[in-house]
């Protein structure tokens, strides 16, 4: 009886921790709200990284070329662009975690949209949409300076508590 009560005592802890690594994975990450069979939400809403990173060209991704990485599933359309985010994972992951950066600037965690993407300095930003992505072109510098120094303070934070 007691190899028994162990056992559901170990059960409940691995559950409980499996889900707070889940839990921490989508609020660190923007992700779609489906997953992929192994339970990882989906970056960029399923769109190649790689492609955007490199000529804010929206591509779709397919599963089949798919890496995961902190716990968030990256699209790829060939397995070329694949092999490339592989080779260098930070060149191609959009800043803040894919959430809008114009967002981060003003202290909220919003979803994004890869069609609304600018690279600067060698890095993706992507945004919420079209009005978020015309008030940060308007200011990118500023905009950009108030995210990174906002993203610290709200990376680890959840959504619902950043967004309150």
């Amino acid at each position: 009886m007691k190899t028994i009560k162990t056992l559901i005592t170990a059960a409940a802890f691995v559950g409980a921790v499996s889900a707070t690594t889940a839990a921490f994975a989508v609020d660190e990450y923007n992700v779609s709200t489906g997953t992929t069979l192994s339970g990882a939400g989906v970056a960029l809403r399923g769109d190649d990284t790689v492609a955007l990173a490199t000529g804010l060209k929206v591509t779709p991704g397919h599963a089949t070329f798919t890496v995961e990485r902190d716990g968030v599933a990256y699209y790829f359309s060939s397995e070329e662009t694949k092999k490339q985010f592989e080779a260098n994972p930070a060149r191609y992951m959009p800043q803040y975690g894919g959430f809008c950066a114009f967002g981060v600037a003003i202290g909220k965690k919003l979803d994004a949209a890869p069609r609304f993407a600018d690279i600067v300095d060698g890095k993706l930003y992507v945004f919420l949409n079209a009005a978020a992505f015309e008030k940060y072109k308007e200011d990118k510098a500023g905009t950009l300076a108030k995210a990174k120094k906002n993203w610290p303070g709200m990376h680890h934070v959840a959504v619902a508590e950043v967004n309150g």
